[in-house]
């Protein structure tokens, strides 16, 4: 039975026109590298394609993807927009690993170590790193670290944001084009028991010193453990879900990570932190979305069942439209420019949400606000 026919069983909500249905399929295409199928959608716009990976920043994936089409012609000049898009990606992410070694080495020398977290570390889980669109260099630090790499890196930089104390996170911009962040913490802004578990898990990268490593044209890059990087990576898809609005390529970022340690993450560790957090509601509506949506394999997906996805499927249809409205990192939300707008879509997002998480959603928010003022107070 084709993937359609499952969704129009399940009686879903959401109606995918032909554009949609064959932008997810050469998606899914792409991201486990396999051929495409039902791509007989009928006609279909590949101009409003493109205009959609775009948008959600999988424009390598879909390239991928469209390498895996046998039986559908896709026009020929579409095929090398998407290439030659590609290819763009392919530039800008050598240069950002060149940037990274400088970066990383400019700070050992000064014996500042930290730990990159996101970005091109979860890239290095796809067949084809050089194809995940790239973003931001995010630093993981301990709090000494945190404060000598302020000094290091703030001379260096071309412009320098507001530096937020309460978060330890300050962003700047350095060579022209590339934005550093530094993060003392990774706390999700959304509730005091999962920032308590995320603080457990940067203790156990910095005291325990559970880290992978990743050999970046000779410099050894380090990165959070598998174990830890899951709950960083998942914890920030749910900050910027209720937030800030999400894409559908940090979802990706999940399912490779996930997919990639399938077999070496610990899910007896894994249960116990998403219990302590209380997010194994949220944990099984986005792994729902990625088995339906995303073709993520069940078995490789911990924490959820064959029967619950297919229970959860209301959920996945939530989060579904969300990703589609908000585009990455939300940014859709053009007319989110002030801070009225942005707040008033916050507040729209967090009363959205409480049809699939109700007791969650309120929770979430009272924190949001109170975490707001604290913020205003102490920046």
């Amino acid at each position: 039975m084709s993937r359609i026919s499952e969704l129009e069983n399940l009686n879903c909500s959401v109606r995918l026109d032909n554009n949609q249905q064959a932008f997810f399929e050469l998606t899914r295409a792409g991201l486990w590298e396999k051929e495409a199928q039902q791509l007989q959608y009928g006609k279909v716009d590949y101009d409003e394609v493109f205009r959609i990976a775009d948008e959600q920043s999988v424009i390598g994936l879909v390239t991928a993807g469209i390498e895996h089409v046998q039986d559908v012609k896709i026009p020929q000049e579409i095929v090398l927009q998407f290439i030659g898009a590609s290819l763009q990606l392919e530039q800008q992410n050598k240069a950002l690993n060149d940037f990274i070694v400088w970066l990383i080495e400019k700070l050992r020398k000064e014996d500042v170590y930290s730990l990159l977290v996101k970005g091109q570390g979860i890239a290095q889980c796809y067949e084809r790193p050089l194809w995940r669109a790239s973003g931001d260099v995010d630093l993981l630090l301990s709090e000494d670290n945190y404060q000598r790499a302020k000094k290091v890196l703030i001379p260096l930089a071309d412009n320098v944001e507001q530096e937020y104390k309460t978060f330890k996170h300050i962003g700047m911009t350095m060579k022209g084009d590339f934005v550093v962040e530094l993060h003392g913490t990774l706390h999700s802004r959304l509730s005091s028991c999962i920032d308590r578990s995320i603080d457990k898990a940067q203790n156990d990268v910095f005291c325990g010193g559970n880290v992978r490593s990743w050999n970046n044209n000779g410099t050894s890059v380090f990165l959070p453990s598998p174990d830890n990087d899951v709950i960083f990576v998942f914890t920030h898809i749910l900050h910027h879900f209720f937030i800030e609005g999400i894409g559908l390529r940090q979802i990706c970022d999940w399912c490779r990570l996930l997919w990639t340690y399938r077999d070496s993450l610990d899910r007896r560790l894994l249960e116990n932190r998403i219990r302590k957090m209380e997010l194994m509601t949220e944990w099984k509506a986005f792994a729902a979305f990625t088995v339906e949506y995303l073709g993520m394999p069940v078995g490789a997906m911990p924490l959820l069942s064959e029967n619950e996805s297919r229970k959860l499927h209301r959920k996945a249809d939530h989060i579904l439209q969300f990703v589609l409205e908000s585009g990455n990192f939300g940014h859709n939300r053009e007319a989110a420019n002030g801070k009225f707008c942005s707040a008033w879509y916050k507040m729209k997002d967090f009363a959205r949400h409480s049809r699939i998480f109700p007791l969650d959603s309120i929770k979430f928010f009272w924190h949001f606000l109170w975490n707001g003022v604290e913020l205003a107070i102490i920046k």
